[in-house]
């Protein structure tokens, strides 16, 4: 396919492509066996963090920011040059060919989110004190929404508190699948909790900012995904008990959370989408790489049972989730999140879906293999199947596209 992209966007985007391909899928195996040692529990992995220090060397680095973000507060060495959602959108599909790309390029979710939050929500001393940090790679972070007892699809339901008490801010509550809790450098947490019972719905909520060892928060288990632990981040169980706080600590004030988190998951949402497409690519790669080098009563693999119409499905499907994240992009890069909340629901939907067909099929035509964790099949298959539930499950994107088609046609329900 033939995109208009800046010389500046196609020349990175080539270099991104280059490191996925030449540095980083060599690094897959030797990273999971790592992170299978016992006795290594959750240190970090040398050969990862040289690379890491090399791309943002060359300027691969941060690269989900917005154009021409505003260098921080006293921190002229940060490097805050990023490209807007449509040229970003290509690296994130070719990040999308490894689960361990986008940290290499200090482009990982949540920290991506977190970044994104502070960069247009954060006071000046909540950007030098996190968000240089985080931009510079030196720490990670986490973000605590979803609660184990409560239909977190619904994030009007929280329980857990953020109650402004003169000059402080008490927190309470408990929080999972807080991804990057376990992380060894682990440093923040975004915590939402409700400020009031009285306040309109959506104004009940706020967003703060908690130093990692703050006395009260206990990161009480680290959850698996499939039986992965997904080391070295992990998904925390996080308490928070009596958490006191500065009010200082707030971002943007009391009541603001579902209007950050709005504006946090807008984007977040093409990155995700444009991973899965990359992840789809690869899968449907090395899907027709098995189909053509093995043979099975006398014929290749890939005319055997149906196999050329599901590539010929796949191939067709990727396009057309392609073009329609592309699309949402642009369309967010020149109206805002608002003017897109039915494209960015559907793209959730279709990437997530996209993603997990795929590598169900590649792991059919791989057999036995396609189990085994000597090939990114099954990991794939499992971040698609997630996905379908992370920043909102499935069924709550239809129920919102529904919800704004209708509204076209004059239904007010």
């Amino acid at each position: 396919m033939v995109y208009d992209l800046s010389k500046r966007a196609e020349d990175t985007l080539a270099r991104v492509q280059a490191s996925v391909g030449n540095d980083i899928i060599p690094l897959e195996r030797p990273f999971a066996e790592a992170m299978k040692n016992p006795d290594r529990g959750w240190e970090l992995m040398p050969e990862i963090e040289a690379l890491k220090a090399r791309n943002r060397e060359a300027g691969l680095w941060n690269l989900f920011l917005p154009p021409n973000t505003q260098q921080l507060p006293d921190e002229p060495s940060v490097p805050t040059e990023g490209f807007s959602n449509y040229e970003y959108a290509f690296m994130a599909e070719a990040m999308g060919r490894s689960l361990l790309a986008p940290e290499m390029f200090n482009c990982n979710a949540p920290d991506t989110g977190n970044m994104e939050v502070l960069l247009h929500y954060g006071s000046d001393a909540q950007q030098r004190q996190w968000l240089a940090p985080l931009l510079k790679g030196e720490i990670r972070s986490a973000f605590c929404m979803t609660e184990p007892e409560v239909a977190s699809s619904d994030a009007t339901n929280m329980e857990a508190t953020a109650v402004v008490e003169g000059d402080e801010i008490v927190l309470n509550g408990t929080k999972w699948w807080s991804t990057g809790a376990g992380h060894p450098n682990c440093e923040v947490l975004i915590f939402m909790g409700r400020s009031s019972k009285t306040a309109p719905r959506h104004q009940q909520h706020s967003m703060v900012l908690v130093p990692r060892h703050a006395p009260g928060v206990t990161v009480e288990r680290l959850l698996s995904v499939f039986g992965n632990e997904h080391k070295p981040y992990g998904h925390g169980v996080v308490r928070f008990d009596n958490v006191r706080l500065p009010a200082s600590a707030l971002i943007a004030g009391a009541g603001r959370g579902f209007e950050i988190a709005q504006g946090r998951l807008g984007p977040g949402r093409i990155h995700h989408a444009m991973r899965a497409i990359g992840a789809a690519e690869r899968l449907l790669q090395l899907m027709i790489e098995r189909g053509l080098s093995r043979t099975a009563f006398g014929k290749p693999l890939v005319d055997l049972g149906g196999n050329r119409e599901r590539i010929a499905n796949h191939r067709i499907a990727i396009n057309q989730a392609r073009l329609l994240c592309l699309h949402t992009a642009k369309l967010i890069d020149r109206e805002g999140v608002r003017s897109a909340l039915s494209e960015v629901a559907q793209i959730k939907v279709v990437a997530a879906n996209l993603m997990q067909q795929v590598a169900d099929d590649a792991i059919q035509m791989h057999g036995g293999a396609g189990v085994d964790d000597s090939l990114p099949l099954a990991e794939f298959w499992a971040g698609g199947r997630v996905l379908r539930l992370a920043d909102g499950p499935d069924e709550v994107h239809r129920a919102t596209i529904a919800k704004l088609e209708l509204k076209r046609y004059g239904d007010k329900h």
